[in-house]
């Protein structure tokens, strides 16, 4: 191959190696690249005898070499694994590249991380993307959903391969938009994947009360059913593929240990809200579910102080759990996108909800039938309480929800997250709620100074009490 390559992929792990051969499949010239050492000697080997004979592909671990088969300006994606290997990646790119290279980052990297890494590339005459990719591995090399932040004008340069190789919406458009400055496109990545946690502990939640009485195989045909309508999405079809699958005569769930891992970037949603001063409840619930399942010795050990009866009264109505499971899912997105909206006034990002639901409703691992219909929501209002449509759903979930939160209470079934949504929407629902108190009784001990109904909002008082 004499002709140099339009694009070149740093790193090939399991999202690496995906996103080249889709790169590649989509007939670019393409130039990939591995270290050779720190046990990564074969990695670039092994990928090249499987997919070398692939006429517009080149492999290379000597990163000079690499950078040179690239014309220019060249155009670098980095796929490792997000954090301070990022940083030492990019001092070794940064000396050897020229004036107008693009370094997109398609890790999980922090925003704050990315908006520092935009700022140093920036000064060196490199520019510098945050892409969020969403789909694992098969979405990587199938089509995944891309989230990149940066300039317009050097997101302008690779928009062509990167929508190229992004899955397509219900209407052939790609899943892949520019979102806007900077760390944009880590941020909106990042609250994806609390929106993924919420989804994947509400699944959790559900599974535990119809365990009660019910057998895998009917908690499955439940998923089936519902996800052949409003409910459908990737996570609610793959759960219900995992309960029906055996090893031999077993269920395969039972003999996964209950001990859920985590990455940070779910957390990272929450520290986020807590920043932004915004109400993140249902993302902070599913992290903190996921930190106590880890905790299975103290939790085997403390089982033994117990030995509660379980109130089986009546059976678990399903049609009430379905109603709950919409009103929950409901207000995670409303909290996500409300945490979104939030980062883009403070930030000044200005992001397009609509778009955003719209690159989500495919190629990612939250797509849903809902992310179609926000993509039209989010066309009217930035509020999902502003929409018609959502708060019918909301008022009529909310008798269902209460039932299934009291269901959950009589079978000591924990419900994090279906418990978090109830309370944000009586919470956002209430005229007037108690925090009148909390604002006395700082004012009594700290001299706080609180603001009065009886008289103007810049004004502010402090009682000796």
């Amino acid at each position: 191959m004499n002709n140099k390559s339009v694009f070149g992929v740093f790193g090939l792990g399991v999202m690496g190696s995906s996103i080249s051969l889709n790169i590649a499949d989509k007939g670019y010239a393409l130039s990939v690249y591995n270290r050779a050492e720190g046990g990564e000697e074969n990695v670039l080997k092994n990928f090249m005898e499987t997919n070398g004979h692939r006429e517009n592909l080149q492999g290379f671990t000597d990163l000079m070499a690499f950078i040179e088969s690239i014309e220019r300006p060249r155009k670098i994606l980095i796929m490792i694994k997000a954090g301070p290997t990022v940083d030492l990646v990019l001092n070794k790119l940064l000396p050897l590249l020229s004036m107008g290279d693009i370094i997109i980052d398609g890790g999980n990297s922090h925003y704050l991380n990315t908006k520092r890494r935009f700022e140093l590339a920036q000064a060196q005459g490199v520019e510098f993307i945050g892409a969020g990719v969403s789909g694992g591995e098969e979405g990587a090399r199938r089509g995944p959903s891309i989230m990149p932040g940066g300039t317009k004008e050097s997101y302008a340069k690779v928009s062509e391969v990167l929508e190229s190789i992004s899955a397509k919406d219900d209407f052939g458009k790609t899943c892949c938009a520019y979102i806007g400055p900077e760390g944009s496109g880590h941020f909106i990545k990042m609250v994806h994947n609390g929106i993924e946690y919420v989804e994947m502990q509400l699944l959790a939640e559900l599974y535990a009360l119809m365990s009660v009485e019910m057998t895998h195989k009917e908690i499955a045909d439940v998923f089936k059913a519902w996800n052949q309508g409003e409910l459908s999405s990737y996570l609610i079809g793959i759960t219900a593929e995992i309960l029906n699958k055996k090893e031999g005569e077993t269920y395969l769930l039972d003999l996964i240990l209950d001990k859920a891992g985590n990455k940070g970037t779910g957390s990272w949603s929450s520290k986020a809200a807590f920043d932004l001063g915004i109400p993140n409840t249902m993302m902070s619930g599913a992290v903190f579910a996921r930190y106590i399942s880890s905790f299975k010795e103290s939790r085997e050990k403390f089982s033994n102080l117990t030995s509660a009866i379980k109130d089986k009264k009546e059976p678990l109505n399903l049609s009430l759990l379905k109603e709950a499971y919409q009103f929950a899912r409901l207000i995670n997105h409303q909290q996500g996108f409300k945490l979104m909206q939030m980062a883009s006034e403070s930030y000044e990002w200005n992001l397009n909800f609509s778009e955003i639901a719209r690159i989500w409703s495919n190629g990612c691992i939250i797509k849903s039938q809902l992310m179609n219909d926000l993509h039209d929501y989010f066309k009217k209002e930035n509020d999902l309480f502003d929409m018609t449509e959502v708060t019918k759903v909301l008022i009529k979930g909310e008798g269902a929800i209460t039932q299934i939160l009291t269901c959950g209470l009589n079978q000591r079934v924990s419900l994090h997250c279906l418990s978090a949504s109830y309370y944000y929407w009586v919470d956002m629902t209430t005229k007037n709620l108690p925090a009148n108190l909390i604002q006395a009784q700082r004012d009594f001990f700290g001299a706080h100074t609180y603001q009065r109904v009886d008289k103007l909002p810049e004004e502010y008082f402090h009682t000796k009490w």
